[in-house]
């Protein structure tokens, strides 16, 4: 018996039994098209949050506060951040920005929210890449002067102010206290916690006396963040050593691992992301993966079925002159078919629900990897081949005599 002759023998025996056929293919079909829908999802996640964190900047770097070995205490002040802004001490370090914050209640009218409130320098907005839709930035005249002036993220003033309401020139409170909203932000998008969508910023001056005064160590005014951009991306790694180098020499420690403050860079908080979603992908595949084992296994059973039903058949084959190897390439072809079915199914099934994920969930576009469409496809082929061997190579070695015996 060729291959083709077992591949019309096999599709004869499968339309005989149709219904069983999609039974039995039901675990490979779910199995490929969760592989396919839970890795599209996780690549779609990853993009997602991949493209906000290069939206903020592919060139700044975050120092903050490492309470470990800090004491408890604030570890950052203004002071911190003036010697990183000289360019003698940080030639490779172009602007730099602070930030303190926390949550608070702000109130317009009946109206409330509860944000993360920012006290920042001036040219936060400009390092951070945040741009003004509506009104003003702060300047550098309401930072000295303290001004009670505010600048709302795009979806605190859409809760604030909604249906379209102009929020320029109108008041909030924050701890009972008036703040002149004197812009908008564009809206950035994001989703949960790496949203930049909410939020509130005030003058650094203003947010430290007011709202977090607490104090380093040393008794400076504290700030939570340290914002730089490297002059080029290509210099990031020099702007990084010179950052951590003025830190240490201005918090006198000596050791590494004396450190109070951690330094992190964008490639830094991409290449971490990286391995953590790698990580989260091949749990997702191991997980779907057994679905494919499962189905293997269906198509096994199945096959060791087909065998008892059909050991008369295989005993007058035999009868004929059919070899033992016809018989084994009969039925290995069945398994392969079975399989091969179900992995386009799945297919069909992982893009069709991919797509529908990805217009019920917002923000949120699946990606589907053409390798992992191969690799589920090869994979279910295999269980197919694996799973099928041994019902195979148990109708291949049937003895004619006793097959026909069979009843």
């Amino acid at each position: 018996m060729d291959v083709v002759e077992g591949f019309l023998t096999a599709v004869d025996s499968l339309s005989n039994n149709k219904m069983r056929a999609v039974l039995t293919t039901l675990g490979i079909i779910i199995g490929v098209g969760a592989v396919i829908t839970l890795l599209a999802l996780g690549n779609g996640v990853s993009e997602s949050i991949t493209g906000e964190i290069q939206g903020i900047g592919s060139n700044l770097i975050t120092a903050i506060t490492d309470y470990d070995n800090s004491d408890g205490y604030p570890a950052l002040s203004m002071g911190d951040m003036q010697a990183i802004a000289d360019p003698y001490q940080a030639p490779a370090v172009n602007r730099v920005a602070a930030e303190v914050q926390g949550t608070q209640q702000v109130l317009r009218g009946s109206r409330d929210a509860r944000v993360t409130v920012s006290g920042v320098t001036a040219n936060y907005f400009s390092v951070r890449n945040l741009v003004v839709q509506e009104g003003d930035e702060l300047s550098e005249n309401d930072v000295v002067a303290s001004a009670r002036v505010a600048v709302l993220a795009s979806g605190t003033a859409e809760d604030l102010f909604p249906d379209g309401e102009y929020a320029i020139g109108q008041s909030i409170k924050i701890r009972g206290v008036q703040y002149k909203v004197i812009g908008v932000l564009e809206s950035k998008g994001g989703v949960g916690p790496m949203s930049q969508d909410d939020g509130v910023y005030i003058p650094l001056t203003t947010a430290q006396s007011r709202l977090y005064t607490r104090r380093t160590r040393d008794g400076d005014r504290k700030v939570d963040a340290i914002y730089a951009e490297a002059i080029d991306e290509d210099r990031v790694n020099e702007a990084t050593s010179q950052m951590k180098s003025i830190l240490r020499d201005r918090h006198e420690i000596a050791y590494l691992a004396d450190d109070d403050f951690t330094v992190i860079s964008q490639t830094d908080i991409l290449d971490m992301f990286g391995v953590i979603m790698n990580s989260i992908n091949l749990f997702l595949g191991a997980i779907a993966g057994i679905s494919l084992l499962v189905g293997g296994i269906g198509i096994m059973n199945i096959m060791l079925v087909s065998v008892t039903e059909r050991t008369r058949e295989i005993g007058i084959r035999k009868a004929v002159g059919a070899l033992k190897r016809d018989i084994l390439i009969q039925f290995l072809i069945e398994s392969l078919m079975l399989s091969l079915l179900g992995g386009l199914l799945g297919i069909a099934l992982g893009f069709t629900a991919s797509t529908v994920i990805g217009r019920l969930v917002e923000d949120l576009t699946p990606v589907v990897d053409i390798g992992t469409v191969i690799m589920s496809f090869s994979f279910a082929a295999a269980v197919g081949l694996i799973f099928g061997i041994y019902p195979a190579w148990r109708a291949a070695s049937l003895r004619p005599i006793e097959a026909l015996r069979y009843e």
